[in-house]
Parts: C-alpha cells; sequence; structure tokens
C-alpha cells in the first residue's frame, strides 16, 4: 500500500451534472461500471430503461467524459451483458466510436474459469452467478474497453505484467531489457473476494473487484502521485479503494445513492462528503 495520501472528492449527486463542474482535458484515469439497462435492483436507479433511451443516457455522460479526459488519458469502460442479451456490451460500444472515443484495447474480466493442464488436471477457479437454462451457458466473464482520444496513448504493460514461465526467453528477447516480466495480455483472471454475507459485505448488486480497478491504474503508465482519476459511478468505492492503496494524487467520483456514498465513506474511513 503506497504511503501517499489520496485526496478524495466524493460527490452525491449525478454524474451527468457533476462533470459539467470539471474542467476541459483535466482528467487523467476513468474507471467505471455504469448500470448495464439489466433490471438490476438498485436502491435509487431505474435499471429498465428504453434501449434507445438508454443508450442515448450513455453517449451524454460518456461525452462529458471525452470532454474532461486529457488526450493522453484513459477511459476504462467495464461493461458485462446477461446470457438472454448478449448484444448490449457491443451496442454501448458502437454507440461511442469513433464520435467520442477509439477502441484501443479490449480486456476480457475473467470472473471463473476451468483449465485443463496438460498432465490432465482439470482446474476451476473463480466465481460465477450459475443459471438453470437449456438455451444458454453460464456467463463468466465481463468486458473492459480501453477508450482513449485519438488512439495512440502508450501503456505499461509490463507494470500489470507476468513471469516468464521459461526463463531462457529472458535473455533470448532483447525486448525483455532482461527484466522476468511480460505483457499480461488482454485476458485478466480477476475473482471475486468470497464473501459470506452480501448485505454487510458487498452491500451493492454490482460491483467490480479492488484489483481490477488497481490493474487499470498501473497499466497506464502514469505515476500515480501525478495523476487525477475519476469515477462517475462510484457505487460503494471499489475504485476509490484502489485509489488510494496505489497512492493516486487526486480522486473524484459521483454517486447518486446516499446509502451507497455512506458506504463508500465508511470503506474509506471518510467523514464527510459533499
Amino acid at each position: 500500500m503506497s504511503t501517499i495520501s489520496t485526496s478524495f472528492e466524493l460527490h452525491l449527486g449525478d454524474c451527468l451534472a457533476g462533470m459539467k463542474t470539471l474542467p476541459d482535458a483535466s482528467i487523467d484515469l476513468v474507471v467505471t461500471s455504469p448500470p448495464y439497462n439489466l433490471g438490476t435492483s438498485y436502491s435509487s436507479y431505474d435499471d429498465t430503461l428504453d434501449r434507445e433511451e438508454y443508450l442515448a443516457w450513455t453517449r451524454a455522460w460518456a461525452g462529458e467524459v471525452a470532454r474532461v479526459l486529457k488526450p493522453s488519458g484513459s477511459f476504462f469502460l467495464n461493461v458485462g451483458a446477461a446470457p438472454s442479451n448478449p448484444l448490449l456490451p457491443h451496442q454501448v460500444l458502437l454507440s461511442l466510436v469513433p464520435e467520442l472515443f477509439h477502441l484501443q484495447n479490449t480486456f476480457h474480466w475473467i470472473k471463473s474459469i476451468t483449465v485443463d493442464t496438460r498432465e490432465g488436471e482439470e482446474i476451476s477457479v473463480g466465481h460465477f452467478k450459475p443459471i438453470n437454462s437449456q438455451r444458454y451457458v453460464n456467463d463468466c466473464h465481463e468486458y473492459i474497453y480501453h477508450l482513449t482520444l485519438e488512439g495512440r496513448v502508450p501503456l505499461d504493460r509490463r507494470a500489470v505484467g507476468v513471469a516468464y514461465v521459461h526463463k531462457s526467453n529472458i535473455a533470448r528477447w532483447g525486448h525483455t531489457g532482461g527484466q522476468d516480466k511480460r505483457c499480461r495480455g488482454n485476458n485478466w483472471f480477476i475473482p471475486y473476494e468470497t464473501i459470506l454475507r452480501r448485505s454487510s459485505q458487498r452491500p451493492h448488486p454490482a460491483t467490480f473487484p479492488v484489483s481490477l480497478a488497481a490493474r487499470c491504474i498501473g497499466i497506464t503508465g502514469i505515476p500515480p502521485s501525478e495523476m487525477t482519476m475519476l469515477e462517475p459511478f462510484l457505487g460503494i468505492g471499489h475504485a476509490a479503494l484502489a485509489a488510494r492503496e496505489a497512492g493516486v494524487a487526486r480522486f473524484i467520483g459521483f454517486e447518486i445513492d446516499q446509502e451507497y456514498l455512506a458506504e463508500a465513506n465508511n470503506r474509506l474511513a471518510l467523514k464527510n462528503h459533499s
């Protein structure tokens, strides 16, 4: 955990109105997961909009993200689907590119996976929500779209990389620079932490793990001590927790639900919010 103290600005209110108060080109990093319009039971938001209305709303708040994002900044947009509604993430993406953003990378957040080893062992890790269906299979992943203004933002791929399995590759390939670290690729296995009681341990119906936001912070290559980070849909503050652990200089968050915001403040041990 970083020793640098993050400056938090957590606001109660609609992110569309809130972001309008931010200056142009003032944000280095945006990590967010908006409502998916899949009927999730939020406390203060109706997640059942007409599809075109939902996409228009998405373009509106994402337009503010585009305005406040620096040319060197990155926008990581986490969007999931339902087995019966698989087109939603792609429709969201197509509503934003190329008018507002360039799609620079697509990451797959793997929540659960089964691997058959060469020795014939079957290994299953992670968590997923099982469904009982004759038509669909269990959905074990979500998308993380890496969006930038021009599609040319450099990343520090090895900052969130993995060690080489075969160490001889370190010397064989010049691009390693002698480091035992390679690009992780675009499949990010990040399981949820095991919990016993959702109401007290994860009182929000749709969160991403803190470590997912941490990985987005790390791969930018921007020194956290020089970073301003924005989370338009704060929820219970998982992106804020990642920012604190990384030592991000300034974190701005918006949340329309007072109970969720209070929980975020509690998790960050902050006494006041605006």
